[in-house]
């Protein structure tokens, strides 16, 4: 892939051989970013597991500190007694019928959906659409549960579900390269103590591989695993 002036402006600015600190990290991810969009900032964390084996599988859900620096769009497929409460709360979308008819259409204009468990039979049809896009409800990411105006205030202020990929690495956004410096570092630090309170009893040696920080289209900045205080 031919690399643009632009990236390459980027590349040199730093050693992509060297290990930053965190807090160096998250100064220079707002310095290589030369997108004219208000980029996400992304980690990658390469963890010492086989997700092939049901007793390594790392996932979970974290709130980061900070938010996500984006508009969470929420739809709640609950039932009639519930939709004050999940209106109430902030979610975008309230209903049930009527919006499982709409995905079934096709339409998948939301970032998240929380329902409740005895909606799940109704949902499940709904696997083939929303399972590739990653919007299935789980009640292992807190998004199929009776609580639903807190499931919905906690998603709008920043919790964001992770799940360790089959090549064993987590990818996910912690925030935008608008943010505070110290504000990027408190949301990684926050996702990096919640993953490795995960860690598998079966999985052996080095948990955490490789720790890396990017723009969206930006290079990666290795981070110094020592510099890490949770790990």
């Amino acid at each position: 892939m031919a690399l643009t002036k632009k990236y390459k402006e980027a590349l040199s600015k730093y050693d992509n051989a060297k290990e930053y600190s965190l807090e160096e990290a998250a100064a220079l991810v707002k310095e290589l970013s030369y997108e004219k969009f208000d980029a996400s900032v992304d980690v990658d964390i390469r963890l010492g597991v086989d997700p092939r084996k049901a007793d390594q599988m790392v996932r979970g859900v974290v709130t980061l500190p900070h938010g996500v620096g984006k508009e969470v769009r929420v739809l709640a497929l609950v039932t009639p007694d519930k939709e004050e409460e999940a209106k109430a709360a902030g979610a975008d979308y309230v209903g049930m019928d009527e919006f499982i008819k709409k995905i079934e259409g096709g339409w998948t204009d939301i970032d998240v959906i929380i329902t409740m468990p005895t909606a799940m039979a109704k949902i499940g049809r709904l696997g083939r659409v929303l399972g590739p896009r990653g919007l299935m409800p789980n009640p292992k990411a807190g998004t199929v549960t009776m609580e639903v105006g807190k499931a919905v205030t906690e998603v709008k202020a920043g919790k964001i579900d992770f799940k360790v990929d089959k090549t064993g690495i987590i990818h996910t956004s912690t925030g935008k390269v608008s943010f505070e410096a110290n504000a990027l570092k408190e949301n990684i630090e926050e996702l990096i103590s919640t993953i490795a309170k995960l860690k598998p009893s079966a999985a052996k040696g080095t948990y955490f591989k490789s720790v890396t920080v990017s723009s969206t289209m930006g290079p990666g900045i290795k981070i110094d695993k020592s510099s890490l205080k949770s790990i």
